[in-house]
């Protein structure tokens, strides 16, 4: 469990610094330039990602259960899975009206995500994992509302729209159907997949 918790405090460390200190992120920006920024903050990022990913695996392997799971909570969660494919999609294609509407499609997509798979799971590595990006989920949502909206360069249509759809539907299908099993080991529509060796 100790490199799951250390790798949720560097991911979510590195990406709370707008959260908590937007002005020493400003200034260190100015500092270092953009790029050297963003090299920091992906090197940074990887490694918390590195981590949470090892120790997760660590974590499954003595599971910590902490209540029953509810019946109905995978099926849920594949449908809440699939609102936030469609977010995320919204999050990269230009001027749909899913993210003009709401702003910050990628984070709403984590939180909904991260709700998805507290339904779903019951265990301690489990709420410390999907509980720890709903709670940064909220709070960076909260702090991006805050910050003036960029002006919209590209105006809204229903076909980019519609494609966010699409992409979203087929991405969630594919993620359900063989990513989730083969990456994670767990089929959201199934028995678990035995390990190998």
């Amino acid at each position: 469990m100790t490199f799951l918790i250390l790798g949720l405090l560097v991911f979510l460390g590195a990406h709370s610094v707008r959260i908590v200190a937007d002005d020493w992120r400003t200034r260190q920006i100015a500092r270092l330039g953009e790029g050297a920024w963003k090299g920091v903050y992906t090197a940074v990022s990887l490694v918390g990602f590195g981590l949470i990913v090892w120790g997760y695996g660590l974590a499954r392997l003595e599971p910590v259960p902490l209540w029953t799971p509810w019946v109905g909570g995978r099926h849920l969660a594949s449908l809440l899975t699939l609102v936030a494919f469609i977010l995320l999609a919204a999050a990269y294609v230009p001027g749909n009206a899913i993210k003009a509407r709401l702003g910050h499609p990628m984070v709403l997509a984590v939180k909904v995500w991260a709700l998805a798979h507290l339904l779903a799971n019951h265990t301690l590595a489990d709420l410390l994992l999907f509980g720890g990006f709903l709670v940064w989920g909220v709070l960076d949502f909260r702090s991006a509302r805050r910050r003036p909206a960029p002006a919209a360069s590209v105006p809204t249509s229903g076909l980019r729209t519609a494609l966010v759809l699409l992409i979203g539907l087929l991405a969630w299908a594919g993620f359900a159907m063989w990513a989730h099993a083969a990456w994670i080991g767990v089929r959201p529509f199934g028995a678990a997949v035995p390990a190998v060796g």
